[in-house]
């Protein structure tokens, strides 16, 4: 028998992917069943075991500075601070003293607490800062020592002690360790609340999307195996170095959204492959040849995005590396390993309980599918029609809507993350508002090297004498190492805290000096971004550039793609400064605004949504691309490529923006930023980039767009991702190419890379 008289269902038609995946379907799903048990096992707890820090440079001045200052000078960075009320009484009368003197000496008998001091023991010249300036609040500032983990379970077990009333005083617990506890328990129960509203938000969008309450189950499912299957990978990375707990929101999202485009691409080209007469075997071999090629594309390149951040030497930044680029591909290995095998099983049954084909056979309408393609197939023609136009309108507007970010002003995450209702957030709004000189918010000066008391005193008041100082408390001493506490003017974070930093840094000293403090982390880290921000954008170009170029043999098309791509970005950067930075709308979305932007957070939004903004690129390029190898017609491929996709790729944006918003409605002021950012920036790309500016960019490049010199052309006809499945007509390389050498495709069916249609 030919291969060409060969029945649709005979499995050697099919190529090697598609009987590997399809050989044994029940086994597939049985397999993958408990693989995702043990996921589930392995993954239990991952949240417990996660960080609330990252945003320092470890290899920064004050990391080393912080550490030594922690090793040698347990007191000198307390991070546990008990806010102290004496109602309407002085903190000075003897009732409330005495009370203070024993919740003191409490805390310094409790096991991991060191450094233990209190405005009732400093002395003169440090007792006006733990003391509110109307007398009525006072401090008690201690250190608990140990890693991340450690804290918060020592923090767990004294807290309840001495939170409360206890006589004439009202303790309130704050610090550091309070606020980082508070962070990582808020977030476990934000992500458990988003989650509840993103599920079956989802499922009912799928349901309208498909039609079918099985083929919407579909996505989910396939989703669910990746959120799962990355929290094992995370709980495995706990033990060999720092994961941030912020990573979770990410597995959650991005899990999630990008299970349901590929589930969306593959499912569909299956029922339309069926519907167009396929037999289901025959149906997933079409399915897995196009579509499937294409989802497992995209997700190279939005991995690619998202491996950026491993440049960062910030742990933060890295973790959502790790989280990203775990879900990504395991998104991908379900929607192209466990997909197809449920696919074969359910067979024409993918279509079972199909509320819209019931639907239009009462109300006799034409299929949504026919009316959604009609209009954007007029969309594609007025945009087309009036290129110049919609090129430079979409153009302005998006550059307009970016305008915001260049007055970004960047700051450390700190108490005002989390809700005003938080216990820590309201210790350190007390701190900041009654206390003089910020406690806990100036600068360290640590000092290694032998000294004379003359030396100490003299470089002391070199210190004093630099115009962003308020005051200069030290030194203390021990060994051959001191430290000198250095009040700034301003916040602790602002901008004469950090030109103080540098200039602390620049004096001269008979000995080592390295600054730290919440001012030099903060200074540190920008430079550490700055410093690695040009390699990581390098990165993601270089690599862009070169998989769109395998994608579409033309050298015009991934230049378009990145620029396009950033350019779609703008309206998220002004959006977020111009809400978390600048305060609007900070009562209905309810966070307290900073006044900054924390500085890891630009780059991880423009990893994840230059990523996603690939990904619905590579939908869109692979149908042009294939309209255009098919026919030779430029326009025609273009206004083919957007009428066929463009209904899909804004049904699967505004799903993963339902995510991204779930995820917004965290209170902790981070996430928020991030789910809301990413879900404008996904629905800018999808609704105005893809529908709008990148047909008419492309009507304007004409047939240049397919351009590539000859070397390159070569290059592309041997190695591309083209996925022909037969002769080509113009394309890249302007030459008829064979049939597949696999055999896998058939040599009647049309060539390029075929999304879904």
């Amino acid at each position: 028998m030919t291969e060409v008289n060969k029945p649709p269902n005979d499995p050697s038609r099919l190529g090697g992917w598609t009987r590997f995946v399809t050989a044994r379907p029940r086994l597939s799903l049985l397999v993958a069943l408990v693989i995702t048990a043990l996921a589930v096992v392995a993954g239990s707890g991952v949240a417990d075991r996660l960080g609330s820090g990252g945003w320092e440079d470890p290899d920064a001045q004050s990391t080393y500075a912080t550490k030594a200052l922690e090793r040698e000078f347990p007191g000198s960075q307390p991070n546990l601070l008990l806010l102290l009320d004496s109602g309407r009484a002085s903190v000075d009368d003897s009732a409330v003293a005495a009370e203070a003197r024993r919740l003191t000496a409490d805390l310094a008998a409790e096991r991991g607490v060191t450094g233990v001091g209190s405005y009732w023991q400093a002395d003169a010249a440090t007792a006006p800062s733990l003391r509110a300036k109307d007398g009525h609040e006072a401090l008690i500032a201690a250190r608990i020592t140990g890693d991340e983990t450690t804290m918060s379970d020592t923090l767990d077990r004294i807290a309840p002690h001495f939170r409360g009333t206890h006589g004439p005083v009202e303790v309130k617990v704050g610090g550091i360790v309070a606020v980082r506890h508070d962070m990582q328990t808020i977030i476990k129960e934000d992500l458990t609340r988003a989650e509840l509203i993103a599920l079956p938000v989802t499922l009912v969008l799928l349901v309208m999307v498909f039609g079918s309450a099985v083929a919407a189950l579909l996505p989910l499912g396939i989703g669910i195996v990746a959120i799962l299957g990355t929290n094992a990978v995370l709980r495995g990375l706990t033990e060999l170095t720092d994961v941030s707990v912020f990573a979770i929101n990410l597995t959650t999202a991005l899990g999630l959204g990008l299970a349901v485009d590929y589930a969306l691409f593959i499912v569909r080209r299956f029922r339309e492959e069926l519907s167009g007469g396929a037999e289901p075997l025959e149906a997933v071999g079409t399915t897995l040849r196009t579509a499937g090629r294409t989802v497992l594309f995209s997700a190279l390149t939005v991995a690619v995005s998202l491996a950026a951040m491993l440049v960062f030497p910030q742990y933060f930044l890295r973790s959502f590396a790790y989280a990203g680029i775990a879900v990504v591909l395991l998104a991908a290995a379900a929607a192209l390993f466990l997909l197809p095998a449920a696919l074969i099983l359910l067979g024409h049954r993918v279509d079972a309980l199909d509320l819209r084909r019931l639907f239009r056979r009462r109300r006799q309408e034409p299929a949504a599918g026919e009316t959604g393609r009609a209009a954007w197939a007029r969309l594609a023609t007025l945009v087309m029609r009036r290129a110049p136009f919609f090129a430079l309108a979409t153009t302005a507007v998006l550059v307009l809507l970016g305008l915001p970010f260049l007055g970004v002003k960047f700051g450390t995450a700190d108490d005002r993350q989390l809700p005003s209702s938080s216990e820590s957030h309201v210790v350190q709004q007390h701190i900041r508002d009654g206390f003089p000189g910020s406690p806990g918010g100036g600068l360290e000066v640590l000092a290694e090297g032998k000294a004379t008391p003359a030396q100490y005193s003299a470089y002391k008041d070199r210190v004093a004498a630099l115009p962003e100082v308020v005051r200069v408390d030290g030194p203390l001493v021990k060994g051959d190492s001191a430290y000198f506490t250095v009040t700034p003017k301003g916040e602790a974070v602002g901008d004469d805290a950090q030109r103080l930093v540098g200039d602390l840094r620049a004096t001269d000293a008979p000995f080592d000096t390295k600054v730290t403090g919440t001012a030099a982390v903060l200074v540190d880290s920008k430079h550490a971004i700055g410093e690695r921000l040009p390699w990581a954008a390098g990165f993601i170009a270089v690599v862009t550039l070169f998989l769109v170029f395998l994608l579409t043999g033309s050298v015009l098309i991934p230049i378009q793609a990145v620029v396009l791509n950033a350019l779609s970005l703008s309206a998220m950067f002004g959006a977020v400064v111009w809400v978390f930075q600048d305060g609007h709308l900070s009562g209905l979305l309810g966070f307290t605004s900073p006044g900054s932007i924390e500085t890891t957070l630009p780059v991880l939004m423009f990893c994840v949504a230059f990523g996603l903004s690939m990904d619905y690129g590579v939908f869109l390029l692979s149908r042009i691309k294939e309209e255009y190898d098919r026919t030779g017609d430029h326009n025609e491929a273009v206004r083919h490529g957007l009428q066929r996709t463009g209904g899909l790729i804004t049904a699967a944006a505004v799903i993963l923006a339902v995510v991204m918003v779930a995820i917004g409605t965290s209170r902790v002021t981070n996430t928020k930023m991030l789910g809301l950012g990413i879900a404008l920036a996904v629905l800018m790309d999808a609704m105005i980039v893809r529908s709008l500016l990148v047909p008419a960019v492309m009507r304007l490049t004409g047939k240049a767009t397919w351009w590539a010199p000859g070397p390159l052309r070569r290059f592309h006809e041997r190695f591309g991702l083209s996925e022909g499945e037969g002769q080509r007509r113009g394309g890249a390389t302007g030459h008829d190419e064979p049939a597949d050498p696999d055999g896998d495709r058939s040599p009647h069916e049309s060539g390029g890379i075929r999304a879904l249609r």
